[in-house]
């Protein structure tokens, strides 16, 4: 693959902003993947978590929770790094509208109503994300530099 390619993939010029956002909603993002992927923080694991997919017609409900919770899981521990910020907020995002979509839109907006307010709020982080990158302090420079 092209270095210049590679290179506007993964630096960013963005300021602490970008980790002010990314630390903790990569956190929370990482223990919501490990709810379904793992049955963490009183989470249902894959086969509860795919029994219930299934229910609402995400089919095969397993893979569903397979690939839900893996981009939770694995692309929240990415933005808590700044590791391939980009690919991993788009990825991170798209996941977020599939559960507002598939889950929440039919309850209004509140959260309280299970609503789709908060997976709103992830979508619009991470595709503020995918557009300014991680910010100075992600690994991502790190790498970027080293293309030089």
């Amino acid at each position: 693959m092209n270095n210049s390619i590679v290179k506007k993939l993964l630096q960013s010029d963005a300021g602490l902003a970008a980790l002010v956002l990314r630390v903790p909603v990569g956190l929370v993002l990482a223990a919501h993947g490990a709810q379904k992927l793992f049955a963490w923080f009183g989470g249902y694991g894959l086969e509860g978590t795919g029994q219930w997919m299934a229910s609402i017609g995400l089919e095969p409900g397993y893979l569903m929770a397979l690939l839900a919770g893996s981009a939770e899981f694995f692309g929240g521990l990415a933005l808590v790094l700044g590791l391939l910020t980009r690919p991993a907020a788009l990825v991170t995002a798209f996941t977020m509208l599939i559960a507002i979509f598939s889950v929440h839109i039919g309850n209004g907006l509140f959260m309280a109503n299970n609503g789709y307010e908060y997976g709103l709020v992830l979508t619009v982080i991470g595709l503020a994300l995918a557009i300014q990158g991680g910010g100075r302090l992600a690994l991502d420079n790190l790498i970027a530099d080293k293309l030089k």
